[in-house]
């Protein structure tokens, strides 16, 4: 018993079997995941694929329709209050107040969790420093940059010193070198805090800097692992072909090379090892046939086209199924 009880210790987050319907449609169609604490894990998907759904049960937003969620040994259904006092919470949508300074956000968030006085001082401006907002603290937050004020959102969900930081699409609207600095700043707190994050998100690089990834479609966890766990699962090289008449070559390619070639947005995709000489075996073969054609190792986009059949970015652009 002692042996299981320093293992359930080690998880920040349990999900077992959750299922959430919306109406008739089913969001969540039992999901099963388990966070490590320290852990900075990614939950990609397309927009419609379940995350926000999952994100804001996580949060205590939303009462799931089934299944169970246990954060540090809390349950959810009957401890929301003991899990809230975990909580830090960076939403998709700003939750800044325009009007105030970047100090008062942080102050007026503070204070909603007891802090006061030279306490709270000490932490917020100790934060804005770590952040590199120590000389904007006195800045009305409508006068800030999009990174900016992101990383303000962040201090703001830091403030009370939580456990675990969840945060919805954190990049959402930064240009990539703020989205870089604000990952870096992710593994930071990981380390020098030892905070546990779980984030949502669509962009490809993010969930590259995750030590875990979840792949959400339609609801369902389709794959869970390292990225380059998640990649190595894939048969070698990714090789895309283009050419007029792709549903033909799709044919031949099996016939010839006695591998599988999956049409995507009208283009073959074939999972080949060695991928360059396949790339020339193919050419020589079917001159006539291709258009172009490249290679390169798999990506996180591979693994979900892979598993799904489909773009992640094709699912965006045919609406998903709202979450």
């Amino acid at each position: 018993m002692a042996r299981i009880a320093a293992a359930i210790s080690t998880l920040a987050v349990e999900v077992e079997g959750l299922h959430h319907l919306y109406g008739f449609r089913e969001a969540l169609a039992g999901v099963s995941l388990a966070v490590s604490r320290g852990e900075i894990f990614g939950l990609l998907g397309p927009n419609g694929g379940g995350k926000t759904t999952l994100f804001k049960i996580l949060s205590t937003l939303l009462p799931a329709t089934g299944g169970t969620v246990r954060v540090f040994d809390h349950d959810l259904r009957r401890e929301p209050d003991a899990i809230r006092r975990h909580l830090g919470v960076v939403f998709q949508h700003p939750s800044l107040d325009r009007k105030l300074t970047v100090m008062e956000n942080l102050r007026h968030h503070g204070r909603l969790y007891g802090l006061h006085g030279s306490a709270l001082e000490s932490r917020a401006r100790g934060l804005l420093d770590r952040l590199g907002l120590g000389d904007r603290a006195d800045d009305r937050v409508e006068t800030l940059s999009g990174g900016l004020q992101r990383r303000t959102e962040l201090a703001k969900a830091l403030v009370h010193r939580p456990d675990l930081l969840l945060l919805d699409e954190p990049s959402s609207g930064l240009d990539p070198g703020a989205r870089r600095d604000f990952t870096n700043y992710l593994g930071q707190l990981r380390e020098q805090d030892g905070v546990t994050v779980v984030l949502t998100t669509h962009i490809l690089d993010e969930a590259e800097r995750c030590d875990r990834v979840g792949i959400l479609h339609q609801g369902k966890l389709v794959a869970l692992g390292t990225p380059d766990e998640l990649k190595g699962r894939l048969g070698g090289d990714v090789v895309v072909v283009q050419s007029p008449n792709p549903r033909q070559l799709q044919v031949k390619v099996r016939e010839r090379f006695g591998c599988e070639a999956v049409l995507v947005d009208g283009s073959l995709r074939v999972e080949r090892p060695r991928g360059h000489e396949f790339v020339r075996e193919v050419v020589e073969a079917f001159p006539g046939e291709v258009q172009s054609v490249t290679f390169g190792k798999p990506t996180l986009e591979d693994v979900f086209i892979h598993l799904t059949g489909r773009r992640l970015w094709a699912e965006e652009a045919n609406g998903g199924a709202a979450a």
